[in-house]
């Protein structure tokens, strides 16, 4: 049996991404002799970065991987083996997509960093327009999309870094303060993250095992499972659209209330799409029959806010038992932040990684990284705790409650050995995209990183806009 520990040969000397993947599978239990059926080839540096964020990547998404192919052997399948490329999976990672030859905007032109009075910065993430305009009234400013962000600037001069950030909070908008490491380490959520695992898994109940539908011929290791997807930022919905490259049933439920992101074209590949109404009894009604038919339910929402709806992680296994609840927050479910929203973007600012950044690069204004790593790499995770709970309860027996943190991947990514700066080449994208017709139009997107030597992971459903499929199983 091979050492956790130990990297494979064909794994580069000096690799930071195979002991990280090593201690990602060896801390969820899984069994040590399946590391040697991976390879991590490439290294950081890959884009200007002094963190290693493909290594990062490469591990996270080299487990969820690599659990699949678990799975497939516990369905009867021939073992496999799996690489992800460093350069490969950053691609994947620039959330780079073209629908009919047209690039998809990514940031509202208020999002970004600002200097306070005090002489702190603050990040605001205005890509909604309900935060725009939340952030723009507590500036006193007019709201909606003519405010330019010179008076954006302007105004803040009136508040300090802290003030505004927990101003903010209190209105449920999305901001926040640029910290140091150190100031982070101060800070009562860091020191509440710090009790929480990376992935944490929680047994619900003790229900036997439940089998998995039968197959007549593996395609796929997650072949005809099923998963309830109610998330909408990035995370989530990369997370479930890994799942449904691996072979699940995705069905993406969302609100007829909330605006869309921009890159759903790229995020709803593989998958249905639904709404429903979760304020209506009736729409509560249908996702509770959705519930008893599914094997996994991954949700985004602020800790708490699902539960008071009648569907927390107790309230999921009693109506399927032995289903697998993952769960996306920003800052963990513990501590005083453990209800605050967040996106990628202000986790970096508020945790000091774009401080930390920004001084190895020499530079006075806080760097964000080149991609959203923290986004990919929670999505990651989530796909690999989704695997790894599934194998738990097919061993065991149990409903399973998994959660993830944005900010805890963030502490993991800070974790890791920084990586020297060097002078790099852009990104070249040739024979990374695939073409595919979906809802939006023509779409050309980053096809998946991870390569398994027995079955191809890719779209088993085009991309459509949300509310074009009735919120239903389909017919195994």
């Amino acid at each position: 049996m091979m050492n956790a520990n130990a990297a494979p040969p064909s794994t580069p000397a000096g690799s930071i991404a195979f002991p990280a993947l090593a201690r990602l599978w060896r801390d969820a239990g899984l069994p040590p002799a399946a590391l040697s059926r991976i390879t991590l080839p490439g290294a950081d540096p890959v884009l200007p970065s002094s963190f290693a964020i493909a290594a990062l990547l490469q591990a996270g998404l080299g487990a969820a991987a690599l659990a699949a192919t678990e799975i497939a052997i516990a369905r009867g399948a021939a073992p496999q083996t799996v690489q992800v490329d460093a350069a490969d999976v950053l691609r994947e990672a620039s959330c780079r997509f073209v629908v009919d030859g047209r690039d998809s905007a990514r940031w509202d032109k208020l999002a970004g960093l600002y200097r306070c009075g005090d002489g702190h910065w603050v990040r605001l993430h205005t890509n909604f327009a309900h935060h725009r305009d939340g952030a723009l009234a507590l500036l006193g400013l007019p709201t909606g999309p003519t405010t330019e962000r010179e008076a954006v600037q302007a105004a803040l001069q009136g508040w300090t870094g802290e003030a505004f950030e927990s101003a903010a909070a209190e209105r449920g908008l999305v901001v926040a303060l640029v910290r140091s490491a150190a100031q982070w380490q101060a800070h009562p959520q860091a020191a509440a993250l710090a009790t929480q695992a990376l992935l944490a898994f929680e047994q619900l109940d003790n229900c036997p095992a439940r089998p998995w539908p039968t197959v007549a011929a593996l395609q796929r290791p997650l072949q005809g499972l099923r998963v309830l997807d109610l998330t909408r930022i990035l995370a989530g919905p990369v997370a479930t659209r890994t799942l449904a490259a691996y072979g699940a049933d995705v069905l993406r439920i969302s609100s007829p209330h909330l605006p869309d992101i921009d890159a759903l074209p790229d995020t709803n590949r593989g998958k249905l799409a639904a709404r429903l109404d979760l304020q209506q009894p009736g729409d509560r009604d249908t996702l509770r029959e959705l519930v008893r038919g599914c094997d996994v339910f991954l949700q985004g929402y602020r800790p708490g806010a699902l539960a008071a709806l009648g569907f927390g992680p107790d309230e999921l296994a009693r109506l399927r038992q032995g289903i697998v609840v993952m769960s996306l927050s920003a800052y963990g479910t513990q501590g005083p932040w453990a209800g605050r929203r967040g996106f990628d973007s202000l986790v970096q600012s508020a945790t000091g990684i774009n401080v930390e950044e920004a001084q190895a690069f020499d530079q006075e204004s806080p760097r964000a990284l080149p991609v959203q790593a923290l986004d990919y790499g929670a999505a990651h995770l989530l796909a690999f705790g989704t695997a790894s709970a599934l194998l738990r309860q097919r061993k065991s027996g149990g409903s399973w409650a998994v959660s993830v943190s944005l900010a805890g991947v963030g502490r993991r990514l800070q974790g890791l050995p920084r990586v020297p700066i060097q002078e790099l080449p852009p990104m070249s994208f040739d024979g990374a995209m695939e073409d595919s017709d979906s809802g939006y139009g023509r779409l050309s997107a980053v096809r998946h990183a991870a390569r398994f030597s027995g079955f191809v992971a890719s779209d088993l459903r085009p991309s459509m806009p949300s509310g074009s499929h009735a919120p239903a199983w389909p017919a195994h």
